[in-house]
């Protein structure tokens, strides 16, 4: 036992001011690390470099001098760094299989920066999903859904699917669909159909709006109303035609085909 104790006491007496040396490399190394990527972000933002970018090499900055801090640690603790290479280096297919998947983010998130098919702020449709761009990280892409919850895209996935992007032109095209009865004068809704649009204030006058004949449905004439506003001001265009085109056409006296119950008295 005390001969034990003794090699333990040899061991701490060793090794200790290595630990406590790497310990307060670690410690400034993660401090001047932070100190690094803030100053970063103001120069960038100083010279006007686009949020996207800057988020996204902010993060890649940090992640590789993390890396080396790593490194920088793990050396002073008495690891020769040739050797911790060559562990590495040996073990580099098994990685590389595991990480397959993080490697093919990477670089979609690389492929995204470079093409830039969206930026933060945009609102696009890519994976089943819809939602303003929140977030381009190394890996991932985070969106902010309609309905306010967090969506977070593998940028692999992302890179190599369809990507629509509803903000980048700057104006949207809103499609709805009315139907009239067969009775109804065409001209007469086509008048109060482009009335209800040109008193809206945020349908646009250029691109002009439109309303056609789209259909001679089972039960209905149906019209295809076609107004240009705003990509910000898509959904308030959207529900605000809907609504107020119900109420013009029933002014109108022009009716809106439904089913119908008919009661015969006997």
């Amino acid at each position: 036992m005390e001969e034990y104790l003794e090699k333990i006491k040899e061991l701490l007496i060793e090794y200790t001011p290595n630990v406590i040396t790497a310990l307060i490399i670690l410690i400034v190394g993660l401090f001047l690390i932070n100190i690094v990527i803030k100053s970063s972000k103001k120069i960038m933002i100083k010279r006007g470099v686009d949020l996207t970018l800057q988020k996204f090499l902010g993060n890649l900055s940090s992640w590789v001098l993390k890396i080396l801090l790593f490194i920088t640690v793990i050396s002073k603790l008495g690891v020769a760094t040739t050797s911790f290479a060559a562990i590495v280096a040996s073990a580099g297919l098994a990685i590389g299989l595991a990480l397959q998947g993080s490697l093919a983010n990477f670089a979609g998130g690389v492929l995204i920066m470079i093409f830039r098919p969206f930026k933060i702020g945009d609102l696009v449709e890519a994976q089943g999903e819809t939602g303003a761009v929140k977030e381009i990280e190394i890996f991932t892409t985070k969106l902010t859904g309609l309905s306010n919850k967090e969506i977070i895209i593998p940028n692999g996935s992302l890179s190599n699917g369809t990507i629509i992007n509803y903000t980048v032109e700057g104006t949207r095209r809103v499609d709805l669909i009315f139907g009239v009865s067969y009775d109804t004068d065409i001209k007469k809704t086509k008048e109060v159909l482009m009335h209800v649009l040109m008193q809206h204030p945020k349908v646009l006058k250029d691109p002009a709006p439109a309303v056609m004949v789209s259909e001679l449905a089972d039960s209905s004439v149906n019209f295809a109303v076609r107004p240009w506003c705003a990509s910000a001001d898509y959904w308030s265009v959207y529900f605000d035609i809907t609504e107020n085109t119900k109420i013009a056409l029933d002014e109108a006296g022009i009716e809106i085909p439904y089913p119908h119950i008919v009661e015969i008295k006997k």
